[in-house]
């Protein structure tokens, strides 16, 4: 991934990032209030070795040189049960010399003839009084047991506190601060980590950067989501000034400049899956076609489950089943809607064999004739994945469009759908992202336009007076 990738698992991503992060700080601050504070007191040991009782220079230096020989070994001694029992007993702590093990430690720093001996304890005045105990007793131990001579007389180790233990004014820990910060660095580590791994496992379809992914047709248009859009699918004609009927307008204008190499304007609108919005998509690009005067046709090819005629609100008893079989003719079935340029064959009823009937010649010969007197042609076809009828049809026409909805389509799918178009030999002419968010990282060119929408409609929209309808369906057509 590259580094835009990267930012834009984080814009996408911040909710989880943030929530993370304060659940990593809110752990901080609870670790610190529930923890029980704990104070730390030393004492600071002098160890020397007299080797006898002259005392000139080397006996000085043999003498220093055996007490650092000696301090190494005796920081280990310190926490030894022979040194810690009478602290126990001398200050009548609760517990074993294992126990109280855990709470001394001694470190000798180098080069040097001192012994550092550090307690933690819960209440800082026993911490100075068990490090001060802890030192009297490690000295007797030494002089009377471990360095005691063999033939009686005093120890030639002497050990001398130079550093008594003094009780701390504040415990050592917890440290809020600490701890709130160290909170905030794993949480924001985690939150990044579960959103870049969130974003690696998630393969849905979210933006035209997922779309490149899987195929190099352009991207045509992108729309958004509107959770009313199955009470009002018709937002060309319903709402013609919001930012979703613009999105329309907009993947009309982009439409035009695709198959310019061909005479044919006949397109074939189909998805991987249903449930993707290529019924509205399809309807509301017809209609916004027929705003600028355009004669259009619009096709319901889903002779599995039609839709078209109840989204633009026609009958869909009679349509292109019956001329296919030579039921009825083209001129009788053709509905015109709105101002009269824009037509709509519904599927009429469902067949036993759609693939038959539209890849027969007389699905040819009906393509030929709408396209020969409609400026477009709009083929509204079945899925992909579950049939192959919109492949059977994106041969008879111009190409296909395929409609992918945002957070829904999968990138295998929308894969799986484009190599069924290639098989077969069909055409893929570009996609239209659809359910889009308005905002965010994965938005589709969508801004604060409420100017823009606010201006008079005739400038957007075209003139209101639409040329003649095709000659050979002006006799059958009147508008709605």
């Amino acid at each position: 991934m590259e580094l835009r990738d990267y930012i834009r698992i984080l814009r996408k991503g911040w909710i989880l990032i943030v929530a993370v992060t304060l659940v990593g700080v809110a752990a901080g601050a609870l670790s610190s209030i529930l923890a029980t504070p704990k104070y730390v007191s030393s004492t600071q040991l002098f160890v020397s070795v007299q080797s006898s009782d002259a005392s000139n220079a080397s006996d000085l230096v043999q003498g220093s040189s055996a007490a650092q020989q000696k301090v190494r070994s005796y920081a280990s001694v310190v926490t030894s049960t022979s040194v810690l029992t009478p602290v126990i007993d001398e200050l009548g702590l609760n517990m074993t010399p294992g126990e109280l093990a855990g709470q001394v430690s001694a470190e000798t720093p180098a080069n040097t003839v001192l012994i550092d001996i550090t307690v933690q304890d819960t209440d800082a005045q026993r911490a100075a009084a068990i490090a001060d105990a802890v030192g009297s007793s490690f000295a007797d131990v030494v002089a009377n047991d471990l360095e005691s001579p063999a033939g009686g007389g005093p120890s030639l180790v002497k050990i001398a506190t130079i550093e008594p233990a003094i009780a701390a004014t504040s415990p050592s820990s917890p440290r809020p601060i600490v701890n709130i910060a160290l909170g905030f660095i794993v949480g924001l580590a985690l939150g990044v980590g579960a959103a870049v791994l969130r974003s690696t496992l998630d393969t849905r379809i979210h933006g035209s950067h997922d779309v490149e992914l899987v195929t190099d047709a352009p991207i045509l248009g992108g729309i958004s989501y509107d959770p009313g859009a199955k009470k009002q699918p018709l937002i060309v004609h319903a709402d013609p000034r919001s930012p979703r009927a613009e999105s329309f307008r907009s993947l009309r204008t982009n439409l035009q400049f695709v198959n310019l190499e061909s005479t044919s304007r006949c397109f074939v609108m189909t998805s991987s899956l249903p449930g993707e919005g290529k019924t509205t998509t399809t309807s509301n690009l017809a209609i916004a076609l027929a705003e600028t005067g355009a004669t259009v046709a619009v096709i319901d090819g889903d002779l599995r489950l039609p839709r078209l005629a109840n989204t633009m609100g026609l009958e869909g008893a009679v349509g292109l089943t019956d001329v296919l079989i030579g039921r009825a003719d083209l001129q009788d079935v053709l509905q015109p809607w709105g101002r009269g340029t824009l037509y709509v064959l519904p599927a009429g009823r469902i067949p036993p064999n759609p693939s038959e009937l539209l890849g027969s010649k007389a699905m040819v010969a009906l393509i030929e004739s709408l396209t020969s007197s409609f400026d477009y042609v709009l083929i509204d076809a079945p899925p992909l994945l579950p049939v192959t009828d919109a492949a059977i049809l994106s041969k008879l026409t111009g190409g296909a469009i395929v409609v992918a909805a945002a957070g829904r389509t999968t990138r295998a799918e929308l894969q799986s759908a484009m190599r069924t178009l290639e098989h077969i030999g069909g055409r893929v002419l570009g996609v239209v992202m659809t359910m889009l968010p308005t905002k965010g990282p994965d938005a589709y060119g969508y801004g604060n336009y409420g100017a823009y929408y606010g201006m008079d409609q005739d400038k957007i929209d075209g003139p209101d007076e639409m040329p003649a309808v095709p000659s050979k369906i002006k006799a059958k057509a009147q508008p709605r």
